[in-house]
Formats: structure tokens, C-alpha cells, sequence
């Protein structure tokens, strides 16, 4: 009887070579494709992050009583609010303040008052980047803090 010897089955070097191909373009289409993705993500991110800021500063004016105010310096790309909270906001990204010109520290600074009723004095923080825009409102009356998607203002 015949011993029959077992041969182990592998990958030729063409299979191999085929394979890293597939994956390198793969992943030159994959970036390509998420390249102008990461910019608007972190547009959407940082206005996110606005909003959410714009929201406690008027949770810490009702919580305490006093008027709490909110101020952003589109030059520098830093905003500051109440209870030593401050951050910045990428220097990729343009912003654009409109609000009310009474509370502003400074010409080149914008900032929104909220009241201890939970009243404001309103106004538009829009971030954008390219073509794309994310206005962060807020209303003057109720001070409700609203995000979404904007048209670029030119």
C-alpha cells in the first residue's frame, strides 16, 4: 500500500500580491472620500459643543440668580462662559456673531446675557467651514438655545 504524503496548502505570491492591491486601493478611495468628511465633522462637533456651553450658561443663570453671560472672540477662536468654563473652536473654521451690540465687552468680541428667568439677550453664533455652515441660535425671550444646519452667509 502506497504512503500518501500530506501537503499543506498555502497562498501564492500572486494571491498574496492581488490582495495588498485591493487594499491599497481600497484605502486610497476610503480617504478620498472622508477627506472633506473630517472638516465637517469637526464643524458639527464644535458647534455641538457651543450649543452645549450656550446651554449651561443659561442652566447656571436660572440655578443661581444672577445674569451669566457668554462671550466669544471670533478673532481668537475662544469663547469663555460662566463657572471658569473656556474653550476654543478650531482656526480652520470662520465664525460669525451677530447679537446684541450693548453687552458686547469689546467690538471685536460678541456675547450673549442670560437672565435669571432664563430670558436672553439672543443671538447667532455660526460656525462654517467651506460651503457648509452651523448656525447656533439663541432666542431672545425664552433663551432657548437651538442648533442647525445654516446657509453661509457671504
Amino acid at each position: 500500500m502506497p504512503v500518501r504524503v500530506a501537503r499543506s496548502r498555502g497562498f501564492s505570491l500572486l494571491e498574496v500580491l492581488m490582495v495588498v492591491a485591493l487594499i491599497a486601493v481600497a484605502s486610497v478611495l476610503a480617504v478620498g472620500v472622508l477627506g472633506g468628511g473630517i472638516e465637517r465633522l469637526q464643524l458639527r462637533s464644535s458647534a455641538k459643543e457651543l450649543a452645549a456651553n450656550l446651554r449651561f450658561t443659561r442652566a447656571h443663570a436660572l440655578a443661581t440668580g444672577a445674569p451669566q453671560r457668554f462671550v466669544i472672540d471670533p478673532v481668537a477662536h475662544t469663547w469663555q462662559g460662566p463657572a471658569g468654563r473656556q474653550g476654543s473652536v478650531p482656526d480652520t473654521l470662520d465664525i460669525v456673531f451677530t447679537g446684541a451690540r450693548e453687552v458686547q465687552p469689546r467690538t471685536d468680541q460678541g456675547a450673549i446675557v442670560f437672565f435669571d428667568d432664563g430670558a436672553s439677550t439672543g443671538g447667532r453664533v455660526q460656525l462654517r467651514s467651506g460651503d457648509v455652515a452651523w448656525n447656533v441660535d439663541v432666542a431672545w425671550l425664552t433663551g432657548e438655545v437651538r442648533l442647525h444646519r445654516g446657509e453661509r452667509r457671504r
